[in-house]
């Protein structure tokens, strides 16, 4: 019956960041129903999820939104017509915020500009500075306990974790007062605590009457959702009851790469003179908060370590130090590669010895940036590639494509590639030099079981054939490498 019809795509052509994206996208969602979908496609989720709140462009076909026309003539304290997107949140893994020196992506600023911390609003100030004046069931109090954010309150918003901040955007959420919401990989980056208080969250939603639909891989539907989709790059969509559906079994498979290009790609190098990394009592501190605590650790050269602990034990800020991005690294008893910081070394000359990966990287290239272009920026480690390329630098970039067979994608924008094609050429990036020390932060996340297990077989046979020094941050020990025998655990 249409009354029960919440929101319905009917044979959707749709253009998303100037491109054809969906052909003839059909969707319908009913009163009750709450969804998760997945696919392989990063691009394809998030448009659809933009198409869903009408921000792309349809050549041909209809978005019907019925769940909005009940509302349409309520007036806010203005006086003003609610428009239906009034009455939806969308919770992207784009999510930003604003400083007072304008807008910033929190990510960014939070890892790479750490010293502009005192520049921006408590979590406290920013929430009731970006609730909505609809009324509504959600109070600051009732979402600030339902979130766990009570002793984040004072903190500043650029101070606190990757997993924090997910809570925080989960908050500004309900603070909308949405009828429906949509969330963009919700569990990315939450800890496995987070994660199971996640469900407590969905059923607070669901008990006020809020519809729910999020993207996530295949792995991890909650036991809230009432149905399941799997959305194809074409935008064909298979779908179950949550009850029906089974979850893929991961195959056996052997590693598609042809491993006898290792020794080519990875040619031996020397080995660092003295502990690739050396902390002695190093403690930060934002404000009145204290991140680490006199922390004390040395990674030796060809060391493989994993670094783990909750959202907000601060492997962001230590990993900050390490990538040579933190400022209060000079005031610490610290040093990589034997030398201490602050000792006349440029920032350039601490990356050049360091590949980094982190999927949030992929957010800052410029728009114009091809998967080539960002694969060669590892050469400088630079945000994009803005001059011509020797043929050397074009021969490295080259044999990475071939490697990780990307080749036929070399001119693509990056913002265009598919989620696990984007993972790929950020591992190439960090790899293309060779380093001595290779930090993966989350760089498989948003991969489903069978992607992160051949991006984990990867790892492994990458280091098997090179004696790189490895430091390794994942919430899921299914992701961690067989060659890790080190384990930091941070505690708050």
């Amino acid at each position: 019956m249409t009354d029960s019809i919440l929101l319905q795509v009917v044979a959707a052509q749709v253009h998303f960041r100037g491109a054809s994206l969906f052909e003839n996208l059909k969707f319908t969602w009913k009163q009750g129903e709450h969804w998760a979908v997945f696919g392989d496609s990063g691009r394809a989720l998030t448009g659809f999820l933009e198409t869903l709140l009408g921000r792309t462009l349809l050549q041909k076909g209809t978005v019907a939104r019925p769940f909005a026309e009940a509302y349409t003539q309520q007036k806010n304290k203005d006086g003003q017509v609610h428009a239906f997107r009034d009455l939806m949140a969308l919770i992207s893994q784009d999510y930003q915020i604003r400083n007072t020196s304008g807008l910033q992506n929190f990510y960014y600023q939070q890892r790479f500009n750490s010293a502009e911390v005192d520049d921006t609003l408590t979590v406290a100030a920013y929430l009731q500075k970006n609730a909505s004046t609809l009324p509504g069931p959600w109070t600051l109090e009732e979402v600030v306990l339902l979130l766990r954010l009570e002793h984040l309150l004072q903190r500043s918003v650029l101070a606190l974790s990757n997993g924090e901040t997910r809570r925080l955007s989960l908050a500004l959420g309900l603070l909308r007062q949405p009828k429906i919401f949509l969330m963009d990989q919700p569990l990315t980056g939450l800890d496995q605590e987070s994660r199971e208080a996640f469900g407590d969250f969905l059923e607070a939603c669901i008990r006020q009457g809020v519809h729910l639909l999020l993207t996530t891989n295949s792995q991890e539907i909650p036991s809230q959702i009432t149905q399941v989709a799997q959305l194809a790059e074409n935008g064909s969509i298979r779908t179950w009851e949550r009850k029906d559906y089974q979850l893929p079994s991961a195959n056996e498979f052997t590693l598609p790469w042809d491993l006898s290009l290792l020794p080519q790609l990875l040619p031996a190098i020397p080995r660092p003179e003295g502990s690739v990394v050396a902390l002695d009592q190093v403690s930060i501190r934002y404000g009145a908060k204290l991140i680490l605590d006199n922390l004390s650790w040395k990674v030796e050269a060809g060391e493989r370590w994993r670094l783990s602990g909750q959202n907000g034990s601060g492997k962001s800020t230590l990993i900050s130090l390490l990538i040579g991005e933190n400022p209060q690294a000079y005031s610490q008893n610290f040093s990589l590669f034997g030398k201490r910081r602050g000792t006349g070394e440029s920032i350039w000359d601490l990356k050049r010895p360091i590949g980094f990966v982190a999927p949030e990287l992929g957010r800052f290239f410029p728009r114009n940036q091809t998967l080539q272009k960002v694969i060669l920026s590892g050469l400088t480690d630079t945000m994009g590639w803005f001059r011509k390329a020797n043929p050397q630098e074009e021969g490295r970039c080259s044999f990475w494509m071939e490697f990780f067979k990307l080749q036929h994608l070399a001119n693509r924008y990056f913002h265009e590639l598919s989620l696990a094609e984007q993972r790929w050429a950020l591992l190439a990036r960090a790899l293309i030099k060779n380093p001595q020390l290779l930090i993966l932060d989350e760089a498989s996340q948003g991969m489903d079981e069978q992607q992160r297990h051949l991006f984990r077989e990867t790892l492994q046979s990458i280091l098997l054939h090179s004696p790189m020094t490895l430091i390794y941050v994942s919430h899921y020990d299914q992701d961690v490498p067989a060659c890790i025998d080190h384990c930091l655990k941070l505690g708050k």
